[in-house]
């Protein structure tokens, strides 16, 4: 792996929940290795209050994270990607912006814990489900040994981590 940490864009529709949830968690277990960013499609322009309160509940900083769209990330100057990874559906079907450096693609499909109605623990157990299935998955990606795979088991590899639940996964 080079010195340079591998980047990675985490896309949703609307940036408020799920591909905020990834960008936190992967930016600490990536401790450097990764740096991580979010945006969506249509962004709905603020932060799901849920997704804060669960972040700052397990100690993850907060400031700086907002709603955006992946715009700013096709433009000129903007941080060239080695991974875009899309965690909702609709995100995963939309004509995304050219990025530059080819980024390898991936899609990590978890339900919308923003989409949930009922009581404030009925929804706040949403944002839980949802971080402990990203969680998992982005371990087992910080965890793959990138030295050793070429690009199409490396693919693989990342195609795979989308299929998993929420439940921890053997070494």
């Amino acid at each position: 792996m080079s010195d340079q940490p591998h980047e990675v864009l985490f896309l949703c529709t609307g940036n408020s929940a799920r591909s905020i949830l990834a960008e936190s968690l992967l930016n600490r277990a990536g401790e450097g290795r990764f740096k991580a960013y979010s945006a969506g499609s249509m962004p709905t322009g603020k932060v799901n209050p849920f997704a804060l309160r669960l972040l700052e509940s397990l100690r993850y900083p907060t400031d700086g994270l907002r709603s955006k769209s992946w715009d700013e990330f096709a433009r000129d100057g903007a941080p060239a990607f080695d991974f875009i990874i899309t965690v909702c559906d609709n995100a995963a079907g939309e004509v995304c912006p050219i990025w530059p450096g080819k980024p390898m693609r991936a899609h990590w499909g978890v339900a919308d814990p923003a989409a949930v109605t009922g009581s404030d623990s009925e929804i706040a157990l949403a944002f839980a489900d949802a971080y402990r299935m990203l969680s998992n998955r982005v371990t087992l990606f910080v965890n793959l040994p990138f030295e050793t795979l070429d690009r199409m088991s490396l693919k693989q590899r990342l195609d795979d981590i989308g299929q998993t639940d929420g439940a921890p996964q053997p070494a």
